[in-house]
């Protein structure tokens, strides 16, 4: 009778069991209400698990009624919720700062809230609202301690990236890494990348010798696991202006100011009537095309079963430019596959291959004589056509020079074309050896071609340096590639529980290899673009026409890392590289790159408590050493790579003869870097803080064209002195970012972000013989405006302080002489400062008159959804840093810009600009005169969008669908007078010296982001 009853119970109890069992169907969504397909969904304390399909749906069956199931996805907040029926809806909340998120950092990875570096990222969603042509304009303001300046904002034109200042004057760009192998960013379609990930500190210690000016880490877009083919296209297209005009004068202010400038100078007035001139010619208006187009359209595919994951992309983006229109055009074509397969339980393949193909054509920009500079310099005066339709001829006059030509002119018969074709990319595998242990390779490829032709009219702009009395054709034909193979293991334990350590050791193995030939032709026929080709001229040269090159240089690395953690709370990190290059001599190849990096999550602390302002606190600290080799190859041989020419049997025969002087003693450049940092999350997560101190001291700089005997020649074509290393700087600074994100209400979401780096650069060192190098240039014949000195910014502009205009010849009288620099003083000259006290203005008096590095640089980011729309701004700000004006030219006939107004006509009218003459003067030697706060706030981006409703969109049988418009370069708030504040040549030595950049347009753009 007991067994019986038991036996009932039993089953009474089996049979409630069962009954609390249900099958739950659920789906998953955005804030936005958008499906999300690939989210992680397990039941709680079980092995139960699914993933949520291409609609964001999932099935469970057979869940305990009342337990609680677990969603995690990645950017998004973990969620639980309790099983209460077999329905069910989850929304994730977005958190892009999660501590979970995680973080790549070279050869591996770790959660946010474990990282012990300076490190920052920028996600694809940036990115999407950005829509930068190139992904390095991605970085600007959006990322403490990195600053991106243009060379020009001509299509295709290179951007340079610095990383917490410029600490060599030397190469100084950072190491891309795209999904683990050394690539070009440039090349890159902005739509393929998931994120980018900046290593600032000894963090990129485990890169070695390339690390030395910062890491770049770029992850491409890949499939998710049991997920539906994907289908996204996205579309854009608009127009470009310029975003500024200079104000230059017009024909009649000019005539005016000439017969003033002529009376001054003793000379007969060159317009004698001006009341007919008018406006004349704005040349800048001629030169500047309204409505540049620009199209961009990017296709990708992706997807992925439980075992295999794919993503396929190809992209498409014309772009003419705002000066002379598709003779500064560029077009890019780009194609991506991106595959991995869990070959089995232990083997997983991976692969990522990128094909790149663009074609550029530019114009002279960005010095004496470039198209910019003729259309600010021509007078309004002269028209752009002759009687007879032609071009017209400026005139070759003194005050005119052999430079100044008619710009449309030269854009007309400036012909040139440029093409390359690059395929890169890897191919990985990991073998997961037993629990814990996965042993990776990876080899990394990059293969490019390029070509390259220019055609020199025969012509004459009358009598100018521009004539071409011959006409030619130069081209060029480069060839370029490098390997890598990767070779590394991870290792992971949990020791007890509280003992958390991950080891990596591992190889790396890389080779560049490459050649060039370039040859030119003369006596093209015609006279004709269309004939432009070597192989059609006959003319014969009696100088060499011809060059090639060929080099090869290799690089074996060993590496290891060891981090630990007890309890998440202490966090500590040590690695190593040793590194062995091609590029210096038998005794200094090796070198080896320590770095230590330690962390202590204070929040996680008993005497922390349960704060409720205070979520999250970590304190940081990294110390380490990394390299730089980037130098010319066989910088410590003597090589035949010079010209010369010899007398063999009483005729000259041309021939070869030595190249850069050798030397032996090459090493590596030493990048000493040392931060300190804090991380912290206020207000239920709602603020996140980062800050850091940071010391970055260069040494053993490796400097090219040491000055050495000119008994070895070095000033023969194609020698120069050595490279040597000889110089130290030093950049330390603080940075600063705060993001504050709340979610107001289902409808009603708001971000906002700000960053600011301070920073200071100083050399602390030039072993040259002199104590300083020279760099940039000033006018015509003038010595160089910049240099590198002990004690001062790396590149500060050298040259005459000034006090005001003489007013009088009283005061002229009792000022020290400024007759050395070229001509007495006179009422309304600039008075020179006798900074040395000894009573003569000459070059003893030259001093730091200007520093082009930024005291600080600053972002400032906005988001808002409302509903279906979505708002966006970003900005940017530099403070601080000077620029030379160095885009007039100083002839008395050239044109001005209108401040020359304002100009001194006697005593009391100004105090800062001088008078004007066709008489000698010292006002145009290099001064501070010319040298102005170039210190902006630029509106980067605006856009505005709308996506359509979900349940819209999906009876459509789309999952999304988003329109946009929007401004890039909307405006700059600037004094300085030129065209563009933040541009740079990208010389670490002058660099901050303007000869007419390029302006960045503006671009007006409306486009469509589509999901299938």
């Amino acid at each position: 009778m007991k067994s019986k009853l038991l036996l009932i119970v039993l089953s009474l109890c089996t049979s409630f069991a069962f009954a609390q069992s249900i099958d739950v169907n659920g789906t998953v969504v955005d804030g936005s209400g958008l499906a999300l397909p690939g989210v992680n969904v397990k039941v709680k304390s079980s092995s139960q698990n699914t993933t949520t399909d291409f609609d964001g749906s999932f099935k469970l069956s057979g869940v305990p009624k009342g337990s609680s199931v677990v969603f995690s996805y990645i950017g998004y907040r973990t969620q639980e919720v309790v099983v209460s029926g077999t329905k069910m809806t989850v929304k994730m909340a977005d958190d892009a700062k999660s501590l979970e998120e995680v973080v790549v950092i070279g050869y591996g990875s770790q959660k946010k809230r474990e990282v012990t570096g300076a490190v920052s990222v920028v996600d694809s969603k940036t990115l999407d609202v950005l829509k930068p042509v190139r992904i390095e304009q991605a970085l600007q303001g959006t990322i403490s301690g990195v600053n991106v300046t243009t060379q020009s904002g001509a299509p295709g034109a290179p951007l340079d990236i610095r990383i917490r200042g410029i600490a060599t004057n030397g190469q100084n760009a950072p190491t891309a890494i795209i999904d683990g192998y050394v690539g070009d960013l440039g090349l890159l379609n902005p739509n393929d990348i998931e994120t980018i990930t900046v290593l600032k500190d000894a963090q990129a210690a485990i890169y070695g010798t390339i690390g030395a000016n910062g890491i770049i880490l770029v992850t491409t877009k890949m499939g998710k696991k049991n997920s539906k083919t994907k289908v996204s296209f996205n579309s854009y297209a608009g127009f470009q202006e310029t975003s500024r005009k200079l104000p230059t004068l017009n024909a009649t202010e000019y005539a005016l100011l000439l017969n003033e400038s002529y009376a001054n100078g003793g000379r007969p007035l060159p317009y004698p009537n001006v009341s007919g001139l008018g406006s004349g010619t704005d040349w800048q208006k001629e030169v500047f095309q309204k409505g540049a187009p620009i199209i961009n359209n990017d296709l990708t595919i992706t997807g992925g079963s439980d075992k295999i994951t794919y993503s396929i992309s190809g992209s498409h983006l014309d772009q003419e430019g705002i000066v002379g229109g598709d003779k500064s055009g560029f077009l890019r074509n780009t194609a991506r596959l991106g595959l991995s397969a869990d070959l089995s339980d232990k083997f997983k393949l991976k692969t990522n291959v990128i094909y790149t193909y663009f074609t550029r054509r530019t114009l002279n920009e960005n010095g004496l004589g470039s198209v910019l500079f003729n259309a600010l310099n021509v007078p309004a005066t002269l028209k752009p056509y002759d009687a007879n339709g032609q071009f017209t001829l400026v005139p070759s006059t003194t005050g005119l020079g052999t430079e100044i030509i008619n710009p449309l002119a030269q854009i007309a018969n400036t012909y040139n074309d440029y093409n390359y074709k690059k395929l890169n990319g890897n191919f990985g595998l990991d073998y997961k050896i037993f629990k814990g242990f996965t042993l990776s390779s990876s080899i990394g490829f990059n293969t490019s071609n390029s070509e390259s032709k220019t055609f020199a009219k025969q012509i004459s702009y009358g009598g100018k340096v521009f004539d071409v009395q011959r006409s030619s054709v130069t081209q060029g034909a480069v060839n370029d590639n490098n390997y890598s193979f990767d070779l590394f293991g991870n290792y992971t334990a949990q020791i007890a529980e509280s003992h958390n350590i991950t080891g990596t050791i591992g190889t790396t193995i890389f080779k560049e290899w490459g050649n060039g030939l370039f040859a030119t032709g003369f006596d093209v026929p015609n006279n004709s673009w269309e004939f432009a080709d070597i192989s059609l001229t006959k003319g014969v040269s009696e100088t060499l026409t011809n060059s090639s090159y060929v080099y090869d240089q290799r690089r074996l690395s060993y590496f290891g890392r060891l981090q630990y953690d007890y309890k998440k709370k202490y966090l500590l990190s040590g690695m190593i590289r040793r590194d062995s290059s091609t590029k210096f001599g038998p005794g200094n190849k090796v070198g080896y790159f320590p770095s230590v990096t330690g962390g202590w999550v204070v929040s996680e602390e008993g005497f922390f408590g349960q704060p409720k302002a205070i979520s999250f606190l970590k304190l940081r600290a990294s110390y380490g050493t990394l390299g730089n080799d980037q130098i010319p190859n066989y910088g410590y041989l003597g090589l035949l790579s010079g010209e010369a020419t010899y007398v063999f049997d009483g005729s000259l025969v041309n021939g070869t003869a030595t190249g850069q002087v050798p030397n032996p003693d090459l090493k590596w450049e030493e990048a000493e870097k040392f931060d300190v940092g804090l991380d912290l999350k206020v207000l239920n997560d709602k603020v996140f803080i980062v800050a850091d101190y940071f010391i970055d001291t260069r040494k053993d700089l490796l400097i090219p064209n040491i000055p050495v005997s000119g008994i070895n020649g070095t000033g023969a074509p194609g020698a120069s002195a050595p490279t040597l290393n000889a110089g130290s700087v030093r950049n330390k600074g603080f940075e600063f970012a705060i993001d504050y994100k709340d979610k107001f209400s289902d409808a009603f979401s708001f971000s906002v972000g700000y960053n600011v780096t301070f920073l200071k650069n100083e050399v602390l060192e030039v072993n040259n013989g002199t104590g300083f190098i020279e760099g940039g240039a000033f006018g015509v014949g003038q010595p160089a405006p910049a240099r590198m000195e002990i004690g001062k910014p790396l590149g500060y502009f050298y040259g005459y302080k000034t006090d005001g205009i003489f007013q009088n010849q009283a005061e002229v009288d009792a000022h020290p002489s400024q007759l050395a620099l070229g001509a007495n003083a006179a009422p309304g000259d600039l008075r020179f400062v006798d900074v040395n006290g000894d009573g003569v203005i000459d070059t003893k008096d030259k001093t730091n008159i200007g520093d082009p590095i930024p005291d600080a640089t600053m972002g400032f980011n906005l988001q808002l959804n409302y509903k279906n729309l979505d708002f966006a701004v970003y900005t940017f700000a530099s403070v601080g840093n000077d620029m030379v004006r160095n885009y007039e030219r100083t002839l008395s006939d050239a044109n001005r810009l209108n401040y020359v107004l304002d100009r001194w006509t006697g005593e009391g009218s100004t105090n800062s600009t001088p008078r004007v003459t066709t008489g000698a003067t010292a006002n145009n030697v290099f001064s501070e005169y010319f040298v102005e706060d170039a210190s902006y706030f630029r509106i980067q981006n605006i856009q505005l969008g709308y996506s359509l409703a979900p349940s819209v969109a999906q009876k459509a049988g789309i999952t999304k669908l988003r329109l946009y418009a929007g401004v890039n370069n909307l405006y700059t708030f600037t004094k300085y007078k030129g065209f563009d504040p933040g541009a740079s040549s990208g010389a670490p030595i002058g660099g901050g010296i303007d000869y007419g950049f390029y302006p960045i347009p503006r671009t007006y753009l409306m486009g469509l982001n589509i999901n299938f």
